[in-house]
């Protein structure tokens, strides 16, 4: 695979449409634009396409969607020429399968990797947007579209003397393409969230040692993967259709069947009973099939929080250690639950250690290992697994000025603000697809809603006669309230990082759409059979200071 595949967009040359990021997202947007004959360009920070599936090549990484609902439906080439080894793809096959979708596509020359935006600014005067890259090269478009992805900047936390460390570091985001070996080594893990949960078995059974260190424990299920059968392929052939309807009928964009019963419509006995059906069903069904009201009554998700407390205690044969394992301050799916292949049981191993950084922090990272309220001990290797600044971080690297001079980061000084999550007043001709204010849940079936509709809503600009369209204010306001209002009645925990709890400093407001899929879709089917209201699409003649 060649990472310079492409031709460097020439300075000299007008396009009609940036898009940065060759994650899923970014390179269905591509897709859209070209087949509806814009010029357009894709620049990628990474060496080849992928996004998260680029960057996150840990040990353990794969789908928790199933990988038959996260691939492209538009494309019956891609359908049938491909087919899935496992209900939940690893990585490799997943960065497979895009470099697949890319070249059948006919998209790689369209793409320029190795290339990081650094800032991109708005000419009032021509309507166009100039793009600064890492290579010192201005790229001029007349549109930008930011596909950076909910996960694309991993955070580290700022501690005392991570730089002094003499042994090996890696964070799961970044992690190399090198071969990284943990044979007869001393490793610390930092971190427990879904990263973490995927990579701590696969290494735990090659190291000398392993010592994690947790803030907060999550509630986490059995993904119960396996390889697809040939039978099973066929019926995943034979019913993509109903597959891609039951996605988009989903409320959060997952193949499950959503429950119409509430929790307390049944006895005790009962409801063990779907508990237990739904622990051994696949990936987000012990949510995503559960009772309705799960998320909304806080009694019913007490219950079923005790039902996997007691999976939790059962697995782990330490009972300081399971209880250690059992979040406190939460209730299940109020963060993202990670999906875990034997996550508990290596805690059984005697090469693991768990400890808890609510008692024993970590005071700092020394030249030989880690520091802690106890005392310091020696690592080989330390493992950053402590997530990422979700989906507003990548925005918010950039330096991105809009009119009067404004920058993303004042606009968004107490959190995001946009409308339908595709456009930010003051930025126009500028878009967001698979950022805040998107659906929560399987993010490739949102995002491609928002791909669609900006797609449409740049043709409508162009059949117009239209080079200009900017949200209008008091749209925006509408639609972050809407988004507020919309988190107000689920249960979210005050620690998930999709309210960007895990960054120190960052607004705390809930950042995707909770409202469902199925409404997202329905709100962005409405703005466009209405004529795209709540854009403005000419420029304002004069601008007041």
């Amino acid at each position: 695979m060649d990472a310079t595949a492409g031709e460097p967009i020439d300075a000299d040359v007008d396009v009609d449409v940036l898009v940065i990021g060759a994650g899923i997202t970014g390179i269905y947007q591509l897709y859209q634009l070209r087949e509806a004959g814009f010029e357009v360009r894709l620049i990628e920070a990474g060496g080849a396409v992928g996004g998260t599936w680029y960057w996150n090549r840990y040990p353990g990484a794969r789908f928790d969607s199933e990988s038959y609902s996260y691939q492209y439906f538009f494309s019956e080439e891609l359908l049938r020429d491909w087919n899935w080894s496992e209900h939940f793809a690893g990585q490799a096959e997943t960065e497979a399968y895009l470099n697949f979708a890319v070249d059948r596509l006919g998209l790689r020359d369209q793409m320029q990797f190795d290339t990081r935006v650094v800032s991109a600014s708005f000419d009032e005067a021509s309507c166009t947007w100039t793009v600064t890259t890492d290579r010192g090269v201005n790229l001029r478009a007349r549109y930008v579209i930011s596909a950076t992805g909910v996960l694309s900047v991993p955070y580290r936390p700022d501690v005392s003397g991570s730089d002094s460390f003499e042994g090996e570091q890696y964070h799961t985001g970044e992690w190399p393409h090198e071969p990284v070996e943990f044979g007869g080594k001393r490793v610390a893990v930092i971190g427990t969230g879904a990263s973490a949960v995927q990579l701590i078995p696969i290494i735990a059974a090659e190291v000398e040692s392993l010592t994690v260190y947790q803030r907060t424990p999550n509630w986490c299920a059995p993904l119960n993967n396996g390889p697809i059968t040939s039978e099973e392929q066929e019926e995943i052939k034979r019913t993509h259709e109903e597959i891609y309807e039951n996605c988009r009928r989903n409320f959060a964009g997952f193949v499950h069947r959503a429950s119409k019963r509430h929790t307390f419509d049944d006895t005790k006995e009962e409801r063990w009973v779907l508990y237990e059906k739904l622990w051994n069903e696949k990936g987000f069904a012990k949510l995503l099939s559960n009772y309705c009201d799960l998320m909304t009554n806080k009694e019913a998700n007490d219950e079923f929080s005790e039902f996997l407390a007691e999976k939790i205690r059962g697995r782990v044969d330490d009972p300081a250690t399971a209880d250690l394992l059992v979040p406190k301050d939460h209730g299940a799916g109020m963060k993202r639950m990670p999906m875990e292949t034997q996550y508990y049981e290596a805690y059984n191993r005697p090469n693991v250690t768990l400890v808890d950084l609510r008692t024993t922090p970590i005071l700092a990272v020394t030249k030989h290992g880690i520091e802690t309220s106890d005392g310091e001990t020696p690592f080989d290797m330390i493992i950053w697994a402590t997530g990422f600044d979700g989906f507003s971080g990548a925005l918010l690297r950039m330096d991105i000025v809009g009119q009067r001079g404004r920058t993303l980061r004042d606009t968004w000084i107490d959190g995001p603000y946009t409308y339908l999550g595709v456009q930010i007043p003051a930025f126009p001709n500028f878009f967001v697809v698979g950022g805040p204010h998107v659906a929560a849940g399987n993010f490739p079936r949102a995002t491609e809603m928002q791909v669609d509709f900006v797609t449409g809503l740049l043709t409508h600009v162009r059949d117009r006669g239209g080079q200009y369209v900017a949200a209008e204010p008091a749209a925006a306001d509408e639609w972050t309230e809407h988004v507020a209002e919309a988190a107000a009645v689920v249960l979210i925990a005050e620690s998930s990082w999709f309210r960007g709890a895990n960054i120190p400093g960052k607004p705390k407001r809930y950042l995707p759409y909770a409202g469902s899929l199925v409404t997202f879709r329905k709100r962005l089917a409405a703005m466009a059979e209405e004529g795209y209201p709540g854009f403005a699409f000419e420029a304002p003649a004069t601008v007041e200071a």
